[in-house]
């Protein structure tokens, strides 16, 4: 996003404590039924993203993923999340066994596996049942000088990035701190005591990770922590804000290997493997939210009410031009979460007031009531 804002602790909680309210399919707590709970959905068959679960215009299509066999999964932040086959959508909720219908995150593991990173914490899909996933670590002993100021996990704990690295580790990026998974365990990152951490960084809510080829891990810091640009070489934790941004929304990487960094307030910026460079190729633009198999960049825009083809939509990048598509093109005014492209090339944009469309490269499909 292009405005900017006041940096101050307090301004920030307001922001997030404003959408975290935004939507009323988020409140709701965790039912006590069984972690494993055998899969039935609340609707089969529907050729477009119905809602079923009373949210309201605040509420977004957040994450997006196409699995192994083809299939594409919506994650919202109010209908739970939503398969497509490429032909019709099903619909999961917490009556089908997520622990939340807010989702911040989707990805498949090695295994086949969807693991949805939902305010409530993890849940896995094995093709057959939905499984509450807790992050519950074996760690007796007293906190390590860099953990977590919680002893003990809360159960309402927002994922808001995923990872499975080479190794096959699957790291978590939380409010409450970075978890990780080895396939049978869960762990604190931060209670590895031969991280060497000398900025003392808490790793509070991470809101995107990203490995390179290296095998570098990078994070994004979210609001309240204000982190900036976290990296973790195996050995060493470091923070940077580049941009001057603390929050960090989004991170992708590109076909020469440039890692692209979304910011909150002060625009995008792009790390060559040796420095950061400010990316103000183009003002008016949001964040990167996908690069596509040609290497084109695609941007979200700002949320406008005008029809002025240079503002709001989304922005395509080939390096050199870019293309506006907003609501005089098919699309609507909401502001953009999430996008993927799919095997077949498309382009799948996520918004608000939990929209879906479909861009083929010449026409844009509606896919939600």
């Amino acid at each position: 996003m292009t405005k900017y804002f006041i940096n101050k602790p307090i301004f920030s909680l307001l922001m997030v404590l404003i959408f975290l309210t935004s939507c009323n399919g988020q409140t709701s707590k965790p039912t006590k039924a069984d972690n494993k709970l055998v899969q039935k959905s609340i609707f089969t068959g529907q050729p477009k993203l119905l809602k079923t679960q009373g949210s309201r215009e605040g509420c977004s299509v957040y994450c997006s993923l196409e699995d192994k066999t083809g299939n594409l999964w919506f994650g919202t932040t109010g209908e739970g999340v939503y398969r497509y086959d490429g032909k019709l959508f099903t619909q999961y909720t917490k009556k089908n066994g997520l622990n939340s219908n807010c989702l911040y995150s989707i990805i498949e593991d090695k295994e086949g596996n969807i693991w949805f990173g939902t305010d409530s914490g993890a849940c896995r899909y094995d093709g057959k049942n939905i499984i509450n996933m807790p992050f519950t670590t074996n760690n007796i002993y007293n906190l390590y000088f860099n953990n977590s100021s919680n002893i003990s996990t809360s159960i309402k704990n927002d994922v808001w990035g995923m990872l499975q690295d080479k190794s096959g580790k699957i790291w978590f990026g939380t409010t409450d701190g970075v978890y990780c998974y080895n396939g049978k365990t869960f762990s604190r990152f931060l209670d590895k005591d031969n991280i060497i951490n000398k900025q003392n960084l808490k790793l509070k809510w991470i809101q995107c990770i990203l490995e390179d080829s290296s095998g570098t891990i990078w994070m994004g810091s979210g609001p309240i922590a204000m982190e900036g640009v976290i990296r973790y070489d195996g050995k060493s934790l470091t923070s940077s804000k580049p941009n001057g941004d603390g929050w960090i929304r989004c991170i992708l990487r590109d076909k020469t290997e440039n890692i692209w960094f979304g910011g909150r307030g002060r625009g995008n910026f792009i790390y060559d493997g040796k420095n950061f460079t400010k990316f103000n190729v183009k003002v008016g633009i949001g964040n990167p939210e996908l690069i596509d198999y040609s290497g084109n960049v695609w941007f979200g825009g700002e949320e406008k009410l005008s029809t002025v083809e240079s503002e709001g939509g989304i922005w395509c990048y080939d390096g050199k031009v870019f293309k506006n598509y907003n609501n005089i093109d098919g699309m609507n005014k909401y502001f953009v979460w999430s996008m993927i492209q799919d095997r077949n090339r498309n382009i799948w944009i996520g918004t608000r007031n939990t929209g879906l469309y479909k861009f083929d490269g010449k026409t844009f499909t509606n896919y939600s009531e």
